[in-house]
């Protein structure tokens, strides 16, 4: 019991952005039902055309999203670092959901019955406004994202999900190695491009010293450089 506790309160300091914003009523509330689970790596937290039910939190650790494309071939949609908010669009817009979510990594994941949610956000005008705010964030991000995707040309497209890495996720102690580790195949998922593509340029790259590769490590040599490669698509 005492390891329970101490899961849900280390959940809840995660979230204190949003658990400020209820009053003691609603936080007694959402203390009944919160739900704290570890997902191993590679782990469904859950599945295209599932039925959305809970608000979804990352406590610790990364999660993707991503959509399974033809031939099999997955495109990730965005990654979930902590303390990342998912799973509440598809229930907010009446729908199943038209992604999946698995655990990049060992994760932890507190989660919250929408049904509680959305009762909360009809008599607490705050909270309503924390999840206006970011889906609008979430949607500007897309936009942004889908004209990156489609208008430039596979040097950009990298390059520009190299540095969306850099700035989400943070160096490493050296001040330049990208601290999350992406296997080619996911790299190439991120910037919709196949794998062998993704592994050319990236050789490419590394030859021009604008990175440097030690198997899924990248450093960033010359991130001048790199942002221009990306600005110029």
């Amino acid at each position: 019991m005492a390891k329970k506790e101490e899961s849900t309160e280390r959940a809840i300091r995660s979230i204190s952005e949003l658990w400020e914003l209820l009053t003691d009523k609603q936080k007694a509330t959402m203390r009944q039902c919160i739900s704290v689970r570890n997902y191993k790596k590679n782990e469904i937290v859950y599945a295209e055309n599932q039925l959305p039910e809970h608000l979804l939190c990352v406590v610790e650790g990364r999660v993707k999203i991503y959509r399974e494309g033809i031939g099999g071939r997955n495109q990730i949609m965005r990654m979930i670092n902590s303390v990342g908010y998912f799973g509440y669009r598809a229930y907010f817009a009446g729908e199943h959901y038209v992604t999946s979510a698995m655990a990049f990594e060992p994760t932890v994941i507190c989660s919250f019955p929408m049904q509680v949610i959305e009762e909360i956000a009809h008599e607490n005008n705050s909270l309503a406004f924390f999840f206006i705010h970011r889906l609008a964030y979430d949607l500007g991000e897309a936009d942004e994202r889908t004209v990156n995707l489609t208008q430039k040309h596979i040097r950009g497209r990298l390059a520009e999900n190299l540095l969306f890495l850099k700035d989400n996720y943070g160096l490493e102690a050296d001040g330049a190695t990208i601290s999350v580790y992406l296997s080619r195949e996911d790299l190439a998922s991120l910037s919709n491009m196949t794998t062998s593509n993704a592994i050319r340029t990236l050789s490419s790259f590394a030859a021009e010293r604008v990175i440097a590769i030690d198997g899924r490590k990248i450093k960033i040599i010359d991130e001048e450089k790199l942002r221009r490669i990306s600005k110029i698509g």
